[in-house]
């Protein structure tokens, strides 16, 4: 441990609070909260840890810290720092989409649809449901039974659904709030667990039509009953209360947390919802935070069941509902349902993490002892495409923690070099980069890869080195005769790295190198495929691009151009000159 570090952790105060770990470039990579700061903070940098809280030690290069009244006024403070700086080693819910509701607008004349996101627009919301196919399927069932306005915009005439009877028609006839809110009021009685009553006065309703010898609309009342039991009641009855409950169980072991949440809606078991992650605190504050932000995303019930390990005092104040600990009946055996399936699932997956762990993080790792570097989380890698010379282009990919981060991937059209001068096209974007990364402040890469021999790697190096200054370790991936991964070179002179063929690294370096070809090629394709539309109508003296797109509207395509006498194109509204020009251009 540097002294600076130890300096810190002897001054840091014995309070509740919240802190924040850096890396080497001052980008926060985890935040936590303790109730005593001293305590939690000094306990990474001492004693045994496993894989997963090693490499997040060694990733730290400085810390802040917070300090807070309390351990609640902690927690929140925790998840908006976590919000705040995204940091790579705390629980991501980021990539979850929520759940779909099923939500009445909030319109003059209002519809009824389907959505992830919660806002506060005065519409109602119904949900969450376990999947976007139940909620159509509830969303369709209203849509036949309550005629609301189906329209997102209005049109000037009754549509389809006017005449089957799902709409009121407010584009065309007077439609009164008070009939609006009747609807209202029932679809809310209907989703908040009164179908039952509807299905009684649905019953009515079709006994009537019958008895007046109106058979079609007594199916129709028929059709709509079934489809009420159909949706609606796929499973028994957990509850006579209907209260809308959210049943959590958790199970934890080797740093990963497994997490079920059962959805109880209108007094049935509806889905469960299961989230795997690692985790560095005590299990039950991580479970805490976890629970704060999955409600940042979704609705929360009226009553949330955990069980007795968690302080449901502090939970109640964080969610604002009412959170129990259930001692006996239905409810502690749905909390310790959930917790028995967390704990199978995490069983059942823990093979795959581990798996997936050697096959990223863990090759990362093994590939930087193989190269005598740092475990390199962060690789760039470079390759060029063109053929002999024609729309040079190069392409770069980033894997972080050996896993290809899409968002980060950057294309280049070769701009200063002409011909084929592979070199010379990889000397201007590897400069066209470290430049850009070094005027934004942007990440440097902990190893930088290019698709090629001795000759790429020279290049490479001598622009990083003596024209923008940078140490970067950079490596040199050859292909053999069938265009496979072959050899691993670095250094200066360049040595060839000795892998093993069947190992997790080189299984990573051909994932790279495969990545970073397609998306080379990819690109390539796409600008060739212009510039040879471009080459043959734009080079041509008065055509511009309103008479290209008449020009195409009216023949289709090139051939069909060529075939075209001067008249014919004349007609696509070309002056003759220029037609004739563009016939004896198609003709060279």
């Amino acid at each position: 441990m540097n002294p600076y570090l130890k300096e810190k952790l002897a001054i840091l105060p014995e309070q509740p609070g919240c802190y924040l770990m850096k890396d080497k470039y001052g980008t926060v990579i985890y935040v936590g909260k303790a109730k005593v700061l001293k305590n939690r903070v000094r306990s990474y940098f001492t004693g045994s840890h496993d894989g997963k809280t090693l490499r997040l030690v060694n990733d730290i290069v400085d810390f802040e810290y917070i300090v807070t009244s309390s351990d609640l006024e902690a927690l929140i403070l925790e998840m908006n720092l976590i919000k705040k700086h995204d940091p790579k080693y705390n629980i991501m819910l980021k990539d979850d989409k929520g759940y779909p509701f099923i939500k009445i607008t909030n319109e003059k004349h209002p519809r009824l649809v389907i959505t992830r996101k919660i806002k506060k627009d005065k519409g109602k919301y119904f949900g969450p449901y376990p999947n976007v196919q139940a909620a159509n399927e509830t969303k369709r069932l209203l849509d036949r039974i309550y005629p609301l306005r189906k329209c997102t915009t209005m049109p000037n005439r009754a549509c389809l659904y006017y005449h089957i009877e799902q709409c009121l028609a407010p584009c065309v006839y007077d439609v009164t709030d008070s009939q609006n809110k009747e609807i209202i009021d029932n679809i809310t009685r209907f989703l908040s667990g009164g179908y039952e009553q509807v299905k009684i006065e649905l019953t009515e309703k079709m006994m009537k039509a019958s008895e007046e010898l109106d058979f079609e609309r007594a199916k129709e009342y028929r059709d709509q009953i079934a489809h009420i039991e159909a949706t609606m009641e796929k499973q028994k009855v957990t509850f006579n209360d209907f209260i809308n409950r959210d049943v959590f169980g958790y199970s934890y072991d080797k740093g990963w947390m497994c997490v079920q949440v059962f959805f109880i809606r209108q007094g049935k078991l509806m889905e469960r919802e299961v989230s795997m992650f690692p985790f560095y605190h005590e299990p039950e504050e991580d479970f805490l935070t976890f629970i704060g932000q999955f409600y940042g995303k979704n609705l929360k019930p009226k009553e949330v069941l955990v069980p007795a390990t968690v302080d449901a005092n502090l939970a109640e104040q964080l969610l604002e509902v009412d959170v129990q600990h259930p001692k006996r009946g239905k409810k502690k055996e749905l909390v310790e349902l959930a917790s028995k399936n967390a704990q199978i699932a995490l069983k059942e997956k823990f093979y795959l993490i581990e798996r997936d762990e050697q096959r990223t993080v863990g090759a990362v790792e093994q590939l930087g002892q193989a190269l005598g570097i740092e475990a390199p989380y962060r690789i760039e890698a470079f390759d060029n495409s063109n053929i002999q010379g024609t729309d040079p282009v190069s392409a770069m990919i980033v894997f972080i923690d050996g896993k290809p981060e899409k968002k980060e991937y950057r294309k280049y059209k070769i701009k200063t070099v002409e011909g084929p001068d592979d070199y010379g096209s990889m000397r201007e974007v590897v400069r066209r980069r470290y430049t850009r990364v070094l005027k934004e402040g942007l990440p440097l890469p902990d190893l930088l890869i290019v698709d090629g021999g001795k000759g790429h790697l020279a290049a490479v190096q001598d622009v990083l080195e003596n024209e923008l200054g940078l140490l970067v370790p950079t490596a040199g991936l050859v292909k053999d005769e069938k265009h496979r991964t072959s050899n691993l070179m670095i250094g200066d002179p360049p040595e060839i790295v000795p892998l093993q063929r069947n190992s997790q690294e080189f299984y990573l370096l051909q994932r790279i190198q495969d990545e970073v070809h397609r998306f080379a090629i990819t690109f390539h394709r796409q600008v060739r495929s212009k510039s040879a539309f471009q080459s043959i109508l734009d080079n041509i003296p008065g055509v511009g691009e309103k008479r290209k797109r008449a020009l195409l509207q009216k023949f289709g395509s090139v051939k069909k151009m060529k075939e075209a006498s001067i008249e014919e194109i004349q007609n696509a509204g070309v002056p003759r000159p220029v037609a004739e020009q563009i016939v004896e251009a198609l003709k060279n």
